[in-house]
């Protein structure tokens, strides 16, 4: 069925250069009603993923889309209109709906300043086989299975185990009356694993995501016993944790997935999206200090295997790699095309959307806090007491910065060392005030994989960080 499936969905024309009329026509139409820019995003989407529950199968996807997303800038307004009609009569009907809503019609005519599109830039072509190379659907549930045998090796008192994985497979093309005009082919592949471990009263609950992008046959070399293994690991050390104590206190967050509480907490706030809405409290804060002086912080989409890398954004532009702050001086904004409208922010490769059917924004893609120069086991000698943050679970974020996280998995740390397990705590803040109290930087930086939701969607990022001090910081207790 899958094969029958594929061979079906092959028969749909890709993009290529034979498209360039028909843009063409559509963005001159768009210039001729009186548009300032018109941008047109056209997608193809091959989607497959299992789930196994218990050691079991649950559920699998396997899905084939395809449409367009048309926008209209005029005046400091835009317009956006989505379709899954690709011929010529349904795009136009969907220009004809976007320029609508900015009180816009086709004229008789599509006479214009539009100067036509470049040459298409091809970032495609070379990438065409990779679904070839990448697991089928059967082969992916052959994989989490595995993975869900480990865990039962490697853990007693386990009540609930899951596994997951999923593949991703997108060609996207951009034309823009600017002149861009533009194709690439993503691949986005990603392993899941979940547990709770239950003796009598006690009880822990531990999850991991590994991902990766642009590589087919990356997911073949996932170690799913040694991940499983860490799984297992992490929720025994929970199971019989004692409540931790909360108050005012030191912690040292732990690499990779730590990097979780800037994204959410800070790195929103760095886009211009918030500009836009007038909800960050750095607004103004361009070349002064928002964060201590061991603080750097870096967004790109260019790191080979990150999950949050790609050849071009959903604008067409290629990814650049931006210091956000520097030594704690906020350097730049995460900008896309409306953020550079509206805001005078350059446009920095960040315009990102989850599929056609959303208007881009300004999104974070790698984004991590730069390494430092002491060990981590230095970090931890500095707290008399405190707490040690191994990973991190789920949490919340206000448009202004204000969180709260919970800890996964979280240790005191009494004199210098790590202790005993503790459970229930969570961290609580303001981006403003606690970005100026991480004071060390590790010499340990990793990334770890995730998705983000925001007003464009979910897209494929990166989180990370080397291990940080955070010289004080409310820590809650259940």
């Amino acid at each position: 069925m899958e094969s029958n499936m594929k061979r079906n969905f092959d028969l749909y024309s890709g993009f290529d250069a034979s498209w360039k009329q028909k843009l063409e026509n559509l963005l001159a139409y768009g210039m001729a009603a009186g548009a300032d820019l018109v941008e047109i995003f056209l997608e193809r989407n091959d989607y497959i993923a299992a789930l196994s529950e218990q050691g079991r199968i649950s559920n699998t996807t396997s899905c084939f889309n395809s449409g367009a997303g048309l926008r209209i800038f005029k005046g400091g307004r835009d317009s956006f209109f989505s379709t899954n009609d690709l011929s010529t009569t349904g795009l136009r009907y969907a220009l004809t709906k976007a320029l609508s809503m900015l009180g816009l019609t086709i004229p008789d005519h599509n006479f214009s300043h539009f100067q036509g599109l470049f040459n298409l830039v091809d970032h495609g072509k070379m990438k065409m086989d990779w679904l070839n190379y990448c697991p089928s659907l059967s082969l992916g549930a052959q994989l989490i299975l595995q993975a869900s045998s480990h865990i039962n090796q490697h853990s007693n008192h386990v009540h609930v185990w899951k596994s997951g994985f999923s593949r991703n497979w997108q060609e996207i093309m951009v034309a823009a009356s600017d002149g861009t005009f533009a194709r690439d082919i993503r691949l986005h592949q990603s392993t899941g694993l979940h547990v709770i471990l239950v003796d009598r009263d006690y009880r822990s609950s531990i999850s991991r995501r590994y991902g990766t992008a642009n590589y087919p046959d990356d997911i073949y070399n996932w170690d799913s016993e040694a991940s499983a293994e860490d799984l297992c690991h992490s929720a025994g050390s929970m199971l019989y944790a004692r409540p931790v104590e909360g108050g005012q206190m030191p912690i040292v967050m732990s690499n990779r997935f730590g990097g979780v509480i800037f994204h959410e907490a800070c790195g929103h706030l760095l886009e211009t999206s918030q500009l836009e809405r007038g909800t960050t409290p750095f607004a103004d804060s361009i070349c002064t200090q928002i964060a201590h002086t061991a603080v750097t912080a870096i967004d790109e989409g260019i790191s080979k295997h990150a999950f949050g890398s790609y050849s071009i954004d959903d604008e067409g532009m290629e990814p650049q790699s931006i210091v956000l702050i520097e030594k704690g001086i906020l350097k730049r904004f995460l900008s896309d095309r409306s953020g550079e409208l509206l805001t005078g922010h350059p446009r920095t490769g960040s315009g990102r959307r989850q599929n056609y059917s959303y208007p881009s924004a300004s999104r974070m893609r790698n984004t991590y806090i730069a390494p430092g120069p002491y060990t981590p086991s230095e970090l931890i000698a500095s707290v008399d007491k405190g707490l040690y943050c191994k990973s991190m679970g789920g949490g919340s974020v206000s448009p202004s910065g204000r969180f709260n996280f919970s800890v996964e998995e979280g240790y005191e740390i009494k004199n210098g060392q790590i202790g005993k397990p503790v459970k229930g705590a969570t961290l609580g803040g303001e981006a403003s005030i606690i970005m100026p109290r991480i004071s060390m930087c590790a010499n340990d930086l990793e990334l770890a994989a995730g998705y983000c939701g925001s007003v464009s969607g979910n897209v494929c990022v990166t989180v990370g960080q080397p291990h940080i001090k955070v010289d004080s910081i409310t820590v809650g207790g259940t």
